[in-house]
């Protein structure tokens, strides 16, 4: 056959018949107009005289658009026509490439109006093919026997073909699909894998089926019945990814993160390209610290700028509004019911959608539950998502799962400030597209450099019983200390950190300077983390990062005196925490050291050094709805191995009393425990002196805690009994209950409860006694920490 459009000659050079003896050739042209159609039969036709022995079958059947479904009615009768088990099903498809500039620029206003540029109509791929002749590809997918795909259909669903006509004519489109999709991958790029058609998938689906069954048999409902809700809620549930929405996607969190960071965002190439082999080769997940509305746009960005698969990310039906939702929806957002824990279809669907996701080697992506903390530090984990994910896991028999923590953080953070008034009792609006769109607008000021690091993942040989609440428990734990170690110290946070130490004070720059390089001395000697683009000049970032911290109201500075001097105004204390508290869990072990060294320095002897270690352990448990602790073994080791750094006579002066701890301290620099555990001291001595003033009888619930809490608290510190707004707030307070309702002290009981309740509240006054004296020596000294 001759080629009428001179430049379709060169495309049709490549023969799309198989390389194979077999006698029968069904050829599934993926058409989506008779214009692609008639090309695609063109090219048949141009080499069917070099095979005219082979009997040829033709039909066209458009799959690119998985919300319609496939229309598998012409593809049945085909497959109804006896062809034999060695025919060759081969799978043809044009694929149209966007402009150079378009690539570049991304999705444009007229891309909206027009159409996706990957699928022209009639008139514009012919315009195409006369002008820009490359941007049009024929692909060949993979071909198989038909006798291939019935033996992988009945092996996979377990039932024969012959039962099941109509299912297998769609089997095979979806294989088709498939197919197709890996060939253009190759042309358009990794980031485009999506999953196809998983509707289809899941209905045919052995293991689903067998659990709508025994739920039919359960609840007495026909299974046609609760396959019709199904329906529904894949329509929910399922995430219908496209080329061109991805890019749609893409361009959006460029725009957004664009508005106040610079447009590279900080992370190690390296590990990024680990990551890579993680997601490729095994069932992922990858799950990031939340600290702002942005998190969701990091990831996806530099996955799409490394032309990773884009990751399926969970979202709350908070976030599901128009606009927002029709987006992400069809960028790979998985929005979910807020509660379904007594729709027991709804959690089968939900379980087998996932599980076929990670299957196919889609990775999961979706903030650490629980972890979104609005003063800066890691929260405790929760367990919903991870624990369905780990279900769905179990339910499919994975193996080798990878839990990728991935933490990101911030110079600076546009929702601090209304994270500090919401800490103070103000409630939080509801989410809308209005709000979202003001929301947006609010990020176009500068905020400094975007940071993302990726931890080991937590790998599981398969997942554990859906029951064991244990595994579910140390898995999530496992995967928010790994979440916290490779979180970066930044410069904004080792720089609150130095002037809340130095607070009420105010420093000079050679302060400023003394006590940074003090803190990150000691952070280089043990190996934690620091970004990497960690500017060791200060005194030239005074006027840049600095600058910005000032013009955002964190950092004060006065520079009318003989020298200019920084600090942090007393109503800045909560926004300025939430900066420092970022990276306050790298200090703890010492913070615990010197207050129990000072405890420890009012006794002599061997006794000194019991009593240091008890108060070690006190003070661990004291604090530990704040911080995550390696095991018990572990910690004390660490404990050993931090004060080994300071000599190895340390037990030697820890039985000298108050001489040996001044030898002791002295050799500490720098002194962190006032700066690293005032805050939730002053606020669990709040509720400690709240429950000291009830009766024995009388009980105290969380709401009612938090609710006076917050009032006492204002009060306190207007006396000047706690000394910062930043020991006011709503998740101090509820911690500080979780304490003493771990101590059994908020029922109402016997008549010694009250004197137990003032004992706690005396026994929290002394350790803030101590952090008073160590930062009573600290700041005398010059700067915060010496």
């Amino acid at each position: 056959m001759q080629v009428q459009n001179t430049n379709l000659r060169p495309k049709f050079q490549v023969d799309p018949w198989p390389d194979s003896p077999n006698e029968n050739v069904l050829f599934l042209l993926d058409a989506s107009n008779s214009f692609e159609e008639e090309l695609l039969t063109q090219w048949v036709a141009h080499h069917r005289g070099e095979h005219s022995a082979v009997q040829q079958h033709m039909l066209a059947i458009d799959l690119g658009d998985d919300r319609k479904g496939i229309d598998s009615s012409a593809l049945l009768d085909r497959l109804g026509m006896d062809l034999p088990d060695d025919a060759v099903i081969a799978p043809l498809r044009i694929a149209w490439l966007p402009s150079e500039s378009s690539i570049n620029s991304g999705p444009r206003i007229r891309d909206f109006l027009l159409g996706d540029p990957r699928r022209p109509g009639p008139k514009k791929g012919q315009k195409i093919i006369n002008r820009f002749p490359s941007r049009m590809q024929l692909l060949v997918g993979a071909p198989d026997t038909l006798g291939n795909l019935s033996g992988r259909y009945e092996h996979k669903y377990g039932i024969s073909t012959d039962e099941a006509r109509e299912s297998f004519a769609k089997f095979v489109a979806r294989q088709a699909a498939i197919v197709l999709d890996i060939a253009e991958r190759r042309l358009q790029g990794g980031r485009y894998k999506v999953p196809r058609y998983v509707a289809e998938s899941l209905k045919a689906n052995r293991a689903y089926n067998e659990a709508l069954d025994a739920l039919s048999a359960e609840e007495g409902k026909s299974k046609t019945e609760l396959l019709k809700t199904a329906s529904e809620y894949m329509k929910e549930l399922i995430s219908i990814p496209s080329t061109f929405w991805l890019d749609v996607w893409a361009k959006f969190n460029n725009f957004c993160l664009g508005l106040g960071y610079e447009s590279e965002l900080v992370y190690d190439q390296q590990s990024v390209e680990n990551l890579r082999k993680v997601v490729r080769d095994h069932p992922s997940m990858l799950l990031w610290t939340h600290k702002t509305y942005l998190d969701g746009m990091v990831v996806p960005k530099v996955l799409y700028d490394n032309d990773f698969p884009m990751p399926h990310m969970f979202g709350g039906a908070n976030l599901n509004f128009p606009g927002l939702g029709f987006l992400v929806h069809r960028s790979g957002g998985i929005f979910i019911k807020r509660s379904f824990q007594d729709n027991e279809l709804y959690k089968i669907t939900l379980r087998h959608y996932i599980g076929y996701l990670m299957e196919k080697r889609f990775p999961m992506n979706w903030s650490f539950e629980g972890t979104r903390s609005r003063m800066g530090k890691l929260m405790p984990p929760k367990y919903g998502l991870l624990k369905y994910v780990l279900e769905a896991c179990h339910a499919t028999d994975a193996r080798q799962i990878h839990i990728v923590p991935i933490s990101i953080n911030y110079d600076l953070i546009r929702d601090v400030e209304e994270y500090a008034t919401e800490q103070t009792g103000r409630g939080k609006g509801p989410e809308s597209l209005r709000w979202f769109v003001g929301y947006v607008r609010s990020l176009a000021r500068p905020m400094g450099k975007v940071y993302m690091d990726v931890g080991e993942p937590v790998v599981l040989d398969r997942a554990p019983e859906p029951d064991d609440s244990l595994a579910l428990s140390k898995i999530a734990f496992e995967v928010a200390v790994e979440a916290n170690r490779v979180t970066p110290i930044t410069f904004p946070s080792l720089l609150t950190m130095v002037l809340l130490g130095a607070a009420p004070r105010a420093l000079t720059e050679e302060e400023v300077v003394e006590d940074l390089d003090a803190l990150l001395a000691w952070a280089e000697s043990r190996n934690v983390r620091i970004s990497k683009d960690f500017d060791r000049a200060y005194a030239e970032q005074m006027d840049g990062l600095l600058g910005i911290m000032i013009d955002e109201g964190v950092i004060t500075r006065y520079n009318e005196g003989p020298e200019t001097v920084y600090g942090i105004a007393m109503e800045q204390h909560p926004m300025a925490s939430y900066y420092r508290n970022t990276i306050i869990h790298f200090f703890v072990n010492k913070a615990i050291i010197e207050l129990a060294a000072l405890k420890a320095s009012e006794q002599e002897g061997p006794a000194a050094v019991e009593a240091f270690w008890a108060e070690v352990e006190h003070l661990r448990d004291l604090f530990k709805f704040e911080f995550f602790y390696s095991p018990t073994e572990t910690f004390h080791q660490e404990i050993r191995d931090e004060l080994d750094r300071y000599g190895t006579d340390w037990e030697d002066l820890l039985t000298q009393g108050t001489i040996g701890f001044q030898a002791l301290l002295a050799s500490m620099v720098p002194l962190v425990s006032h700066v690293a555990l005032l805050t939730y001291a002053e606020a669990y001595v709040v509720v400690a002196d709240l429950l000291a003033r009830k009766e024995s009888w009388e009980s105290l619930e969380q709401q009612e805690c938090i609710d006076e809490a917050l009032k006492l608290g204002r009060q306190a510190f207007l006396q000047r009994r706690i000394s910062s707004e930043s020991s006011i707030g709503k998740l101090l307070y509820k911690n500080g209950f979780q304490m003493l309702q771990h101590r059994q002290l908020t029922e109402g009981g016997a008549d010694t409860l009250k004197e137990q309740r003032t004992a706690v509240a005396l026994e929290i006054r002394d350790v803030l006694r101590r952090i008073e004296v160590i930062r009573a020596i600290g700041v005398a000294s010059r700067g915060a920490f010496r």
